[in-house]
Formats: C-alpha cells, sequence, structure tokens
C-alpha cells in the first residue's frame, strides 16, 4: 500500500473538513428574527399558529415577518443543511396545484434555512433576509 506524502495528506484532510459543513452552527428562528427587526420586517413571529404547520414543526423553529414592501416570508429552520430537501418537499407537497409550478420563484435555501415568500422577493428583500440568518 502507498502512503501520500506528508503534505498531500494534509491536503486531503483539509478539502474533506471543507466538505463536510463542518462545525457551523446552524441558523435558528431565535437568532434570527432580531435582525429582521433591525431591517424593517414587522409582524416577526415565531408564535406556531402564525408560521403555518411545517415552519413551527421545523427543528430549529420557524418564524413568519414582512419585508417593508409588504411581502410576507416564512423561513423553517431545520437542524442541519440536510434538512432542506425534506422541507423544500413538505412545502411543494403542502401548496395548491396552481402554485406548484412557481415554487421555485418563492422558495429558496441557505444553510439549513427554507425560505417561502408569498410573491417573488425583491432582490433587496431577498438579500435583508439572507443577510439576517444567524446562528
Amino acid at each position: 500500500m502507498r502512503r501520500l506524502p506528508p503534505f498531500a495528506a494534509l491536503v486531503v484532510v483539509l478539502v474533506l473538513a471543507g466538505c463536510g459543513g463542518g462545525s457551523s452552527k446552524p441558523y435558528t428562528a431565535k437568532a434570527t428574527a432580531p435582525c429582521l427587526v433591525k431591517k424593517g420586517f414587522t409582524g416577526v413571529t415565531s408564535a406556531a399558529a402564525k408560521v403555518g404547520f411545517i415552519a413551527a414543526f421545523s427543528a430549529n423553529g420557524g418564524l413568519q415577518a414582512r419585508s417593508p414592501a409588504g411581502n410576507t416570508l416564512t423561513i423553517a429552520f431545520g437542524d442541519s443543511s440536510d434538512a432542506v430537501k425534506g422541507i423544500e418537499r413538505a412545502y411543494r407537497k403542502a401548496a395548491p396545484a396552481t402554485l406548484r409550478p412557481h415554487m421555485a420563484d418563492i422558495m429558496e435555501a441557505q444553510g439549513n434555512a427554507v425560505l417561502v415568500w408569498t410573491i417573488s422577493p425583491g432582490q433587496q428583500e431577498l438579500s435583508d433576509a439572507e443577510s439576517c440568518l444567524k446562528s
């Protein structure tokens, strides 16, 4: 069996460590909410009755807020980025049949968070929301 030179072995270890997402903490509703308020979002809540079933039962919570432009945003926070596919699948399944073809316009994922808007967000709305995702 051939051994890798020490430098090559170090490079392999570093590459593999970077691929797994490592020690970064997942985003949470609790940490994200204050930033949304600072960015001008209103009605920011994590109340289960308001955020909807999918977000309410997400591992790291859910929240709902209204952007300064009036677009409603719901964020479901999974326990890791591995949970995102399941959350997205749940939103697609729960969406009315007429909305399903447009889910790519109103839903996106960042890390362990799935963001769902009422209508396609403007660039400023989207960047403000994304910049507020916190652990």
